[in-house]
């Protein structure tokens, strides 16, 4: 078909430049060549370009908008009528580049190759629909034909299969809609809601900033109710008798039990209760001393049982498995997984929610087994070839269930042995290959006996776990104990000895254990990422896991982006692998709790609107239907924080130790403030209070607790301006004379004062940091700043005679007193990492250092990654020999001078290799390239004239170097890719 301008062509966009690199070289075999432009690549018949992410994103209209600046409930809510779209301003030279082509009239047909999964579609959506227009409050499409390229997979081949069996614009119409249905529901919840608890929590002056949304808010929910728990826990004492007992053939061990004790159920159920817990010692002493010595009958049931390995995994199953196994973060684990799809193409496409494979499938499993069984991974090649030879690649609806594939299947290794990776993608690699080998592989067997030994009446349970046939966990080796349930030692898991049947065995030792109850355990990622995928409900077992994720909380392509979001905001830290929520995560809860807005607190209501949207993706719900509920339930939420009248919220709130600093009273917490409760504790009080979120942040108790006592505490993160701006900083309570009561106020460090007064600064009692690298003098901690003894007014001398002082806080980066003791002992503290610019507000590193030439203490950076830039005569800039490179200082170095000549380049002549310059090749490396010394460049030449010579390029693929007699011992295996080379003949120089 030819337009006006020539041949049609068809305008192929991708989620990202790589993709639409990977797409090119899949065609170009089959399409012809494609010629490369700034932003796209042409052919004939193709024109492919790529966004970089989102290009556009959603907004009200200017007329419907909530006003910058004035978050009040005068504005709220605000729902428009239709959502405008607009570029991302750091993305608008792209979008314009796209939607050019787009526009051009040559091009009359788009592919949307963007990622295949709800983003993907949104961000192809917003970019045609931006491209088409807006026109009488509604935006109109470019009237061209569109097509959806689905991939999971990112091997040239798969590529080719995707485009050979294009989707159609109606088939993908549900997931256009639910996409947009969820992009703009998280938008009116999340301005709503943020800017109603916002104003809520700003009325009494200041800038508190409170954000929520559709997922991140019931996530947090989950969080603090666990906390809450623990909390709220009492440890309590309880007993364990923990019985030796002698048979003929040995020893073997035994616990006590209760044979009628049954689980409690209802909701005041008390579920520390166990058949095997004791709650008073003198009832477990009893039992020890009755059953101590005494004869004992037994009876035993063995029996075979068979476990069968993890299903396949999806990203919310590999998040977990990578974090409990190396402590990965669900970010990282994204990242690493999409890493190795995309750029090493040796997983398939990661953000899948999928356990399964398609049914058709097995065709290309047995091909990926038999990459496996021939790769040079000798830790995994072993297990496929046991696989394949044994005929385990067998159709298993465990496995294979096109009812369990939805958008994308499990994420599984592709046909492509990787190269090159890191140790962390390596590590995610083998983890995913070998789940992928186990699930084939049979069940492992045990004998599970369970031992039943009798004493006057009590009961000893002792239970042995014996693998017979390890199955599938031959796969994991020494690993395999982590996965076989119950492997303990103690009373269950370990050989047992044999009992004859009838035979009496005798109580040889007993003893009383006593024990605490212990508290729930916090989440670490692994277990949260559990939790929101079963909406709140922790579930381990893997098949009902199954059937509760479709109301879970978010997707797998978001969960992560939600837990770091939630970080980020200050509502949870990490510590260790477990996650603790802060105070501010505790105030937004007793906040909603208070105001009775039920669906952002609970997960399970969430979760149900995102098993409405995958309603949606299948056409069964309409996207007006879903929406109607969302604006009826923003609404709902931005009227009750309006109408709330009462002065406080109820919550469970602190009683601090310290007295009120005014008169001695209970000082104790409501929603906004600590304040004196009288000396009962329930009255008025003197009126000494202070805010207990200060400039946005709010006080952990503990932290309250110190400033109480102490009346000072810093310096402090995460303060924010009334403009938003972040700001670190210390806190004191001071006497107001005025008002003849204590009052909390920032601390700046205004040491100024002291010289102005002439008020003698002391002291006595403060240890020295150092001495001070201009006088000499001893170097203090004087207010917000670290000052010389010489440059303050003292009792020792009243005139200051030096100048040097260093902010406790510079750029928002706390200096602590280490530090500056390290600086002014070796000249220079460690790389520190949370300066924040004042011109760009991003964070950078640096050092902090003595530069004597300026007389202060100024920045130095790392050394760059980068090599050293090229002088105007080629050579690279270096520190003269034998120095050290001095590191960058903050300041800018001077220009040169705009009028000064450019410098001459003279070509030098190429130096020759020598026996004292060159290096001396190994005897296998000699047998190819000859004995004489070499530089490295020489020996690859030498090396790439042999393999050309000899016809040892792979006849398949260019890119593999096979081995033959001679190059075999300098490869160490039958073959090599050609990036290999230089780092094998590395081996064999010297």
């Amino acid at each position: 078909m030819k337009t006006a301008e020539g041949f049609a062509k068809t305008l192929v966009i991708a989620e990202k430049p790589s993709v639409a690199q990977d797409i090119v070289r899949a065609l170009t075999p089959v399409a012809g060549k494609f010629d490369k432009h700034d932003d796209h690549f042409e052919s004939d018949t193709y024109v492919v370009t790529s966004a970089v992410g989102h290009l556009v994103e959603i907004a009200a209209p200017e007329e419907f908008d909530v006003k910058r600046g004035k978050w009040s409930f005068a504005h709220l809510p605000v729902l428009p009528p239709y959502f405008e779209l607009k570029p991302i301003d750091k993305t608008k030279s792209r979008l314009s580049a796209v939607v050019r082509l787009a526009k051009r009239k040559d091009v009359t047909k788009l592919i949307n190759a963007c990622d295949a999964g709800r983003e993907g579609e949104l961000i192809f959506r917003l970019i045609e629909q931006y491209a088409g227009g807006l026109k009488g409050g509604s935006y109109q499409t470019l009237g061209k034909p569109v097509q959806r390229l689905w991939l999971q997979s990112m091997t040239p081949a798969a590529i080719r299969d995707g485009f050979e069996h294009l989707r159609s614009d109606a088939q993908m119409q549900g997931l256009a809609d639910a996409a947009r249905s969820r992009s703009e529901a998280d938008w009116m919840v999340g301005i709503n809601g943020t800017r109603a608890m916002t104003a809520f929590n700003s009325r009494d002056g200041g800038f508190f900033l409170t954000t929520v949304g559709r997922v991140q808010t019931p996530t947090l929910s989950i969080v603090v109710e666990r906390e809450e728990k623990i909390r709220a826990h009492r440890s309590r004492d309880y007993w364990e008798i923990h019985a030796a007992f002698l048979a003929e053939a040995g020893e073997y061990p035994g616990k006590w039990f209760d044979p009628a004790f049954k689980k409690p159920t209802g909701d005041d159920a008390d579920l520390e209760q166990r058949a095997d817990r004791v709650w008073s010692q003198r009832e477990a002493q009893a039992i020890a001393d009755a059953v101590r010595g005494k004869a004992a009958s037994v009876k035993e049931e063995s029996k075979p049982t068979t476990q069968a390995s993890g299903l396949l995994y999806d990203l919310t199953s590999l998040q977990r498995e990578a974090n409990g196994r190396f402590g990965f973060s669900a970010k990282t684990t994204l990242q690493l997984a999409q890493s190795l799809y995309e750029r090493h193409k040796a997983l398939t496409y990661p953000r899948t929610d999928s356990r399964a494979l398609p049914e058709d499938y097995l065709p290309t499993v047995k091909q990926t087994f038999e990459m496996l069984a021939g790769s040079g991974m000798k830790h995994l090649a072993p297990h496929a070839r046991t696989a394949l030879d044994g005929g385990y690649i067998r159709p298993s609806k465990r496995i294979f269930d096109n009812s369990k594939v939805s958008d994308h299947f499990a994420i599984i290794p592709t046909l492509q042995a990787p190269h090159g990776l890191s140790e962390a993608e390596q590590k995610l690699y083998d983890l995913v290959v070998r789940r992928f080998l186990a699930v084939f592989f049979p069940s492992a067997e045990f004998m599970v006996t369970t031992r039943i030994t009798s004493v006057v009446n009590h009961h000893f349970k002792t239970e042995g776990k014996v693998l017979v046939k390890p199955g599938w966990m031959a796969v994991y080796g020494k690993e395999a104990a982590e996965d076989v349930v119950d492997a303990k030692e103690g009373d269950k898991g370990q050989n047992l000895v044999p009992v004859r049947e009838g035979e009496t065995v005798r109580t040889e030792s007993v003893e009383t254990k006593g024990l605490k109850t212990k508290p729930p355990a916090r989440y670490s990622e692994a277990t949260l990422l559990g939790a929101m995928e079963g909406a709140g409900k922790l579930v381990d077992d893997d098949e009902l896991r199954e059937a509760m994720q479709e109301k879970g909380l978010g997707t797998p392509a978001t969960r992560a982006a939600i837990i770091e979001g939630l970080l980020t905001e200050k509502y949870m830290f990490r510590e260790g692998r477990e996650i603790i929520p802060t105070a501010k995560a505790f105030q937004l809860m007793t906040l909603l709790r208070g105001l009775g807005v039920e669906e952002l607190s609970k997960p399970e209501l969430t979760g149900e609107w995102e098993y409405k949207l995958a309603q949606m993706e299948h056409g069964k719900l309409s996207r007006a239907a879903f929406m109607g509920e969302i604006a009826a339930m923003t609404e709902r939420m931005v009227k009750k924080a309006k109408e709330y009248d009462r002065d406080t919220i109820p919550g469970n709130y602190a009683t601090l130790q310290t007295p009120c600093p005014n008169c001695g009273g209970v000082v104790k917490e409501n929603y906004r403030r600590y304040g004196c409760t009288g000396t009962d504790g329930n009255s008025e009080g003197c009126g000494f209070s202070f805010g207990k979120s200060p400039a946005g942040r709010t006080f952990e108790p503990e932290e309250a607790e110190q400033l109480l006592a102490t009346k000072k505490i810093g310096p402090l993160e995460g303060f924010r301006s009334k403009a938003g701006w972040p700001f670190v900083a210390e806190i004191v309570i001071k006497f107001n004379e005025e008002e003849k009561n204590w009052k909390l106020e920032f601390d700046f460090g205004d040491d100024k004062k002291n010289e102005e007064t002439g008020e003698l600064v002391d002291f006595t009692g403060s240890e020295s940091l150092g001495a001070c690298p201009k006088c000499g003098g001893a170097v203090h901690e004087h207010g917000a700043n670290y000052v010389c003894e010489k440059s303050v007014p003292t009792m020792a001398q009243a005139t200051p005679t030096c100048d040097f002082k260093s902010g406790k806080i510079i750029l928002q980066q706390p200096v602590a007193r280490e530090q500056m003791s390290k600086l002014l002992e070796t000249g220079k503290t460690d790389l520190l990492d949370k300066f924040v610019s004042m011109r760009t507000r991003r964070a950078f590193k640096a050092f902090l250092a003595w530069d004597k030439e300026a007389g202060k203490v100024n920045f130095e950076f790392a050394p760059s990654k980068f090599p050293p830039r090229k002088t105007a005569a080629g050579a690279p800039v270096r520190a003269a020999a034998g120095k050290a490179a001095p590191a960058k200082k903050a300041a800018p170095a001077k220009k040169a001078a705009a009028n000064k000549a450019p410098a001459v380049k003279t070509p030098k002549a190429p130096r020759k290799t020598t026996a004292a310059s060159g290096k001396q090749p190994s005897a296998a490396l000699a047998a190819v390239i000859g004995a004489d010394a070499v530089s490295r460049p020489e020996a690859v030449k030498k090396l790439w004239d042999y393999i050309k010579a000899n016809g040892l390029q792979d006849a398949a693929n260019k890119r593999n170097i096979n081995a033959d007699a001679k190059l075999e011992p300098v490869f160490g295996k039958p073959q090599v890719t050609m990036f290999e080379i230089a780092g094998v003949l590395g081996k064999h120089l010297s």
